[in-house]
């Protein structure tokens, strides 16, 4: 069976049928949906638009690059200690 030229929505036995159709057109086209008894239940994308749309992965949090990262490069200048002498700690 030959699918139209603008076909986006494809029958999960269809498109089982048709798999490097779906995914060669999700390359050129953009998204492919497959559907099951009716109702859409998965997408075919782009690697490329998978990363548009992904989270970027999780790093650890970096104190000293979050401190760097700040746009006022003079923060450091009106950070004052409290004035007076400082206070006896027991050990």
């Amino acid at each position: 069976m030959k699918a139209d030229a603008k076909k986006s929505k494809w029958q999960l036995q269809e498109a089982k049928n048709a798999f490097s159709e779906v995914v060669n057109r999700a390359l050129t086209e953009g998204v492919q949906t497959i559907t099951r008894h009716g109702k859409d239940v998965v997408v075919v994308v782009s690697q490329e638009e998978f990363r548009k749309l992904a989270p970027a992965p999780h790093k650890p949090f970096d104190l000293l690059g979050h401190l760097m990262a700040c746009p006022d490069k003079a923060l450091h200048t009106r950070v004052f200690r409290t004035p007076g002498t400082s206070r006896d700690i027991e050990p």
